[in-house]
């Protein structure tokens, strides 16, 4: 069996998380969202939510997993016997900066990355830029799966 773990903040998952996941389900047999825990970080969105995000979202594709850790993402992947990781490209700044990722996991363990270009009308979608036009009382709506609500 074919399984890719998609790893991320998702804080929040955005549509072009979903346009990734959604094509990557075609290419395996299971992705496993992999919501990464950084202590250190300041979420807009509890970790709970972000789960329940991501679940509401695919709650028809059971493909689909979501799954949190902490750590090294390669760490994570030995740990759950994943040998892919599935990573979206929007620009070539997001290549450079994932490619030195990709070297860097492969070298310590035997883990291939997996990317996949956006698709156009996603492209521009950052999770950044969402929390900025939620921070500023703006229309997130178009730029998130419909599971993404505001407390």
């Amino acid at each position: 069996m074919k399984r890719a773990i998609f790893p991320g903040s998702f804080d929040p998952i955005t549509l072009g998380h979903y346009d990734i996941i959604k094509r990557g389900v075609k290419l395996f047999d299971e992705i496993i969202v992999a919501i990464g825990v950084n202590a250190d970080k300041k979420y807009m969105f509890s970790l709970k939510e972000r789960q329940q995000f991501i679940e509401r979202t695919f709650s028809d594709e059971p493909k689909v997993k979501v799954l949190t850790y902490s750590g090294l993402t390669v760490d994570f992947c030995k740990e759950i016997g994943v040998e892919f990781i599935l990573r979206g490209l929007r620009n070539p700044a997001d290549f450079e900066f994932e490619k030195a990722i990709a070297h860097t996991n492969r070298n310590l363990a035997p883990i291939e990355t997996i990317f996949l270009l956006t698709s156009a009308e996603t492209s521009f979608i950052a999770s950044s830029i969402v929390r900025d036009v939620i921070r500023n009382n703006g229309d997130f709506t178009k730029l998130v799966p419909s599971a993404v609500k505001l407390k």
